[in-house]
């Protein structure tokens, strides 16, 4: 087993967190369960802000927190000194509820709202990340309707994307996201912007891809919009005063995964914007980046039981558990990699190789296939490593399944952070056809 945080197998044999039994945690508050090891998280928040701190950086470590949103979480973020990321109403009013620092947050997404975007200069935020020409002219619009001044960030396509060990250079003109670096959509963008009344451009924004295990992306984005920030003080005498560079920092799924430390990324990001601001004779820039699931990822572990064993011979054998797509849609959606072990007997020797079912009525809601375990029966724990990022956040209520409760563990105590759906949040905004009849 490979451990991860604070994860490690006690003298019963059954798998630890947080210095919590686990098969305690899911007879107090049942299964499906969610498990964030709440150490970790500070570990890996650390990693990323104390090199920063160390190379003497300003810069912001913002959490996006689309890969988990929920009150704790944020309040938690803000306890590590984190700013954050939010790409909807209803992830900014989370932060609002949970107290979080409303200077620090940054509002994303590439269609907000009118409503969404009131929302944000009602709470005075941050900065909002600009992603289109609509999106601006809202901006401007509602600046000057209120005289009321907010800082932004440009999004910026640079022509660069990067995936785990790949990176390729592309012209990525066909994207959702940002106005295009090579296309002159940029420029016209931020010639707009700056003569704004109420608009401060603070800078621009880039996030290149996502599970990204090397610094080669990173650096190459860099280089590219440095260039060009280059450029644009020379002939618009605009000088940016934010980089911001993205997420998409990778995690160890299973073990094919060897992504980077977080000080790894930071330092090679901070040299090459050292080195190529220098080479342009501009200020040092503050650099933000926006780490979400190599935050919270690895963190996080789901507890199951198996239910039903099928044993198909000659082909394979199916262990189901009271879980699946309802809680973790990510290996229906894009064939997700995940390991596992039985929580309750990690040190059992491997006796078969089984796939994992989920109970979803849909035959593609399997959640590994081809796991390695001990022989499993009915009534045993599994437990699903690496699934804090867009497991809570994408879970869902098909077949009317309730969403699992999430639990933070932390130096031997557990605590409930989002309480276990019941049938009745189910129906809670159901109307009836008609009223029963009377008696």
């Amino acid at each position: 087993m490979h451990t991860y945080g604070t994860a490690a197998v006690n003298t019963r044999g059954h798998l630890e967190i947080g210095g919590v039994d686990v098969v305690e945690l899911a007879a107090k508050y049942g299964t499906p369960l969610y498990l964030y090891d709440v150490a970790l998280i500070r570990e890996r928040a650390r990693g990323f802000k104390q090199t920063f701190d160390k190379m003497g950086i300003t810069a912001q470590v913002a959490y996006a927190s689309k890969a988990f949103a929920s009150v704790a979480m944020m309040q938690l973020a803000e306890q590590e000194g984190l700013s954050l990321d939010v790409v909807s109403g209803g992830e900014l009013y989370t932060a609002q509820k949970a107290g979080f620092p409303v200077e620090r947050i940054h509002f994303h997404g590439n269609n907000k709202s009118r409503e969404e975007l009131e929302m944000a200069f009602d709470a005075n935020i941050g900065c909002i990340v600009a992603d289109n020409f609509h999106e601006l002219a809202l901006i401007d619009e509602i600046s000057q309707s209120r005289r009321q001044k907010m800082s932004i960030l440009l999004r910026i396509t640079p022509g660069i994307e990067a995936h785990t060990h790949d990176y390729i250079l592309t012209g990525q003109e066909d994207s959702k996201f940002g106005f295009d670096l090579n296309n002159g959509q940029a420029e016209e963008a931020l010639v707009t912007a700056i003569e704004k009344p109420f608009i401060n451009v603070l800078g621009l924004h880039c996030h290149i891809g996502s599970q990204i295990f090397e610094t080669t992306g990173f650096t190459m984005a860099a280089e590219k919009i440095i260039g060009k920030l280059a450029d644009w003080k020379e002939r618009l005498a605009f000088e940016s005063t934010v980089l911001n560079l993205g997420g998409g920092f990778g995690i160890r799924y299973t073990a094919e995964d060897d992504p980077l430390e977080p000080a790894a990324y930071v330092e090679e990001i901070i040299r090459k914007v050292q080195e190529e601001t220098e080479r342009f004779d501009m200020n040092m820039p503050e650099i933000w980046i926006e780490p979400g699931r190599s935050l919270v990822g690895d963190a996080g572990v789901t507890i199951y039981e198996t239910g039903s064993v099928k044993d198909v011979p000659n082909v394979r054998k199916y262990v189901a558990i009271d879980g699946g797509m309802s809680d973790n849609i990510r290996p229906a959606l894009y064939e997700a990699k995940y390991e596992a072990v039985l929580a309750n007997r990690v040190n059992d020797p491997v006796e078969e190789v089984v796939s994992i079912a989920g109970k979803c009525c849909e035959s593609g809601d399997m959640l590994i296939w081809d796991l390695p375990l001990p022989k499993a029966a009915t009534g045993d724990l599994l437990a699903m490593f690496c699934t804090g990022a867009y497991g809570y956040s994408m879970a869902n209520n098909y077949n009317r399944i309730p969403r699992p409760p999430v639990v933070f563990v932390e130096n031997g105590e557990a605590k409930v952070v989002i309480r276990r759906e019941t049938y009745e949040d189910l129906i809670k905004l159901d109307l009836p056809l008609q009223l029963p009849q009377m008696n």
